[in-house]
């Protein structure tokens, strides 16, 4: 048995369109359907859009944020313990 894999975005509702493929008429085929679970991408950001964020300095002004760096490392720490709880 040979396989042909491809991959589509569903551009509507309940359709799948195939073209092109190496299949003659009278020959029979299989097809099969599996759902893609791979990640959406991540959104990536240019310099200038991180800049214009607003996000860079958001903890300038804070009086009970004494070591930034010290803070964003627990906040990550308490967010990875609370994936792990969900999923350990």
């Amino acid at each position: 048995m040979q396989a042909i894999r491809l991959q589509q975005t569903i551009e509507k509702d309940g359709e799948i369109h195939l073209s092109d493929l190496p299949v003659f008429q009278g020959q029979q085929v299989d097809v099969v359907v599996s759902l893609s679970t791979l990640p959406e991408p991540k959104k990536t950001f240019t310099v200038r859009q991180l800049l214009d964020s607003g996000l860079i300095g958001v903890w300038e002004n804070r009086t009970d944020i004494k070591d930034s760096l010290t803070y964003a490392r627990q906040l990550r720490d308490q967010s990875q313990a609370k994936r792990y709880d969900l999923f350990g």
